[in-house]
């Protein structure tokens, strides 16, 4: 069943920018598992190929925008919240502990700064759209098998591996066979590896962002895009579809989800196009 949790968090001290990117995020994350299951956060920190989470960067509560970069300090007392993204089943389950007993006293460390984590959301909320949970046979009992209309935005850059080389392009066919790998990973449900030559951009308003540090670049695309599912398809074909869209919200798309990219999530009303 994937799990999309969010952490309300308030600092204790400043967070320096330096300390506020990906791989400090999930070394927090990792942090987290160790204390509950020291064994499942060595693999986790040793398996580099499935990663069966995704993380979000540390998000300003009141600020309406996601941020992948901070180029000031997150001043103490600041209302802040972290996703992370559950796809396996099992995963949940050896941090079940973890969720339950999470100290809000207790201080954890994002670099030289103190953090408590004051909670814990797991179910949909109004005010905060990342939380929610969902078992991969209701995302696919659910899913619409008439809806022709499929609306992705990218909240923190998106970018897609091709042979040696990253594309920041969000093709059909990239955003599709990402997705339907980690549908395919986690779930028992069989989905047909075919099922998106139907799908065709029909509107799109995306930008490329540079996300650096120390050691390299990392170019993707945020912004919106729709696709229309396109001449004579099977209600089962659409079924399927609409299953892998919706699913986009737990699994995130592209390279680095770990690090906090590649956040993704459908619109159910179509993006208003501007003159």
């Amino acid at each position: 069943m994937p799990h999309s949790l969010v952490l309300n968090i308030i600092p204790q001290s400043p967070i320096s920018p330096g300390y506020l990117s990906g791989k400090h995020v999930h070394a927090l994350f990792l942090t987290l598992v160790s204390s509950v299951n020291q064994t499942l956060g060595d693999f986790l920190h040793a398996d580099k190929t499935h990663k069966a989470f995704t993380l979000s960067p540390l998000q300003v509560s009141n600020n309406p925008r996601l941020q992948w970069e901070h180029t000031q300090a997150i001043p103490a007392g600041t209302p802040c919240w972290l996703r992370i993204s559950l796809l396996d089943e099992a995963l949940f389950s050896n941090l079940t502990q973890l969720w339950l007993n999470l100290n809000p006293t207790r201080a954890w460390h994002l670099g030289s700064a103190d953090l408590k984590i004051t909670s814990v959301l797991g179910t949909p909320q109004s005010n905060q759209p990342w939380a929610n949970y969902c078992s991969y046979s209701q995302l696919y009992e659910q899913a619409s098998d008439s809806d022709r209309q499929i609306n992705f935005c990218f909240y923190t850059p998106t970018a897609f591996r091709q042979q040696e080389f990253d594309c920041a392009l969000p093709t059909r066919d990239c955003i599709f066979s990402s997705l339907i790998n980690r549908w395919q990973k986690y779930s028992n449900i069989e989905l047909s590896p075919d099922i998106t030559s139907a799908i065709f951009p029909s509107y799109f308003d995306i930008r490329t962002e540079i996300v650096a540090d120390s050691r390299s670049k990392f170019i993707g695309c945020v912004g919106n895009i729709c696709y229309r599912i396109l001449g004579e398809v099977e209600p089962l074909t659409i079924k399927q579809i609409n299953a892998l869209a919706d699913f986009a919200l737990f699994s995130g798309v592209g390279r680095k989800t770990p690090m906090g990219m590649g956040m993704v999530r459908r619109l159910k009303t179509a993006v208003k196009k501007t003159s």
